[in-house]
């Protein structure tokens, strides 16, 4: 008989990522490397990857991912893209045939520009015109899921585990200076191929390890701001709370993550004056927004990364750093198989945020 204490408890989930400061292309393969090592931390019910900077050849339009459940819906769906955008390009997503990946839905890729007329007559600004399109998408064509819509980025994902999500999705094919990933194990969400990780809203990605105790009061909250959590699983909301608190209220990275790990009340009492007083700010203002429970999270987004525990850090997480280059795992081993020597390694604390972006000198670099 098998007794606790003998079995490995991996805390369900694992997630991966890696960052070049000075925005050298790496491999696909190396995440895909990476994550294998986790294997154990999934059950083959979901795995996903987002990179960035894989699309240099369009790097000024929208890459839009699109799942289909069937050839009517896709026809709906580039129907509805079509009154809205020019569709500069258009394609299935190089795939191959895997045993191990069963029941795919149909898989294309469009790179958008929005048509100038209608983004003029929105009276939107861009950004804003092509995420309330993807929402629409998502909502009401059935059938039809945009699982990724930013600018020389992309997320590839899928029901199965994610080493054989990677292989699926040719990523050796692909090079990135960021990429993330994630092997599910879901314990009260369905594993589909819309549930898996990454979720993503324009250039913003999230994977998470850990489960969100305050969906509900942050999915009602989010929801009152125009988002729809259509795709049955806690980490969505985390996607709308970041592209809202960043694209829409113009916090930084590191004030949004003030937002949702915010510190507890008797921590915020101890601050020096002005530092007390934005803490207080954001915590009040925001509180709705505040997300509790285990969680451990890798947000990707266009010149950076960022990594938050949640306050009292219930899930594992690991940084180490050599040269340029910054890895991010639930377990160092996922570091150490792609990356053997390191110059540092550590453990955030909890509820504070490391952020990397890229450098100033890196066209499209900016500051943390």
């Amino acid at each position: 008989m098998v007794r606790e204490g003998n079995v490995r408890i991996p805390s369900g989930c694992a997630i991966s990522g890696l960052f070049s400061k000075k925005g050298t292309p790496v491999s696909g393969d190396r995440i895909v490397r990476s994550i294998a090592v986790m294997h154990d931390r999934s059950n083959g019910l979901g795995g996903g990857f987002a990179g960035y900077g894989i699309y240099p050849d369009h790097k000024d339009h929208y890459a839009l991912h699109i799942f289909y459940d069937s050839q009517t819906a896709r026809e709906e769906c580039e129907r509805y893209l079509e009154r809205y955008f020019d569709i500069i390009n258009l394609s299935k997503i190089p795939t191959r045939k895997m045993a191990a990946i069963t029941d795919e839905p149909l898989i294309w890729r469009y790179f958008v520009a929005p048509l100038p007329h209608r983004l003029s007559d929105s009276q939107l600004d861009e950004r804003e015109f092509v995420a309330r399109r993807v929402i629409r998408v998502n909502s009401s064509i059935d059938g039809a899921y945009i699982f990724s819509s930013g600018k020389n980025m992309g997320v590839f994902k899928a029901v199965g585990y994610p080493e054989d999500v990677g292989r699926f999705y040719r990523l050796e094919d692909y090079e990135g200076y960021c990429w993330t990933a994630h092997g599910r194990y879901p314990t009260n969400t369905p594993g589909w191929w819309g549930g898996a990780h990454p979720f993503a809203l324009l250039d913003c990605s999230v994977v998470h390890n850990g489960e969100i105790s305050s969906y509900d009061a942050n999915r009602r909250a989010i929801e009152m701001h125009g988002y729809r959590c259509t795709l049955q699983t806690d980490t969505e909301v985390i996607t709308y709370i970041l592209d809202y608190l960043v694209r829409r209220k113009g916090m930084t990275m590191e004030e949004a993550a003030h937002v949702m790990a915010a510190p507890f009340w008797d921590t915020i009492e101890r601050l020096p004056a002005e530092e007390k007083a934005r803490m207080t700010y954001l915590r009040s203002a925001f509180s709705s927004f505040l997300v509790t429970g285990p969680f451990s999270i890798l947000v990707g987004f266009e010149g950076g990364l960022m990594a938050l525990n949640d306050r009292l850090k219930l899930r594992s997480m690991v940084v180490g750093e050599r040269d340029d280059m910054v890895y991010i795992a639930s377990e160092e081993a996922a570091i150490r198989v792609i990356q053997p020597e390191l110059d540092r390694v550590w453990s955030p604390k909890g509820g504070e945020p490391m952020i990397v972006t890229l450098d100033k000198d890196v066209k499209g670099g900016a500051p943390a």
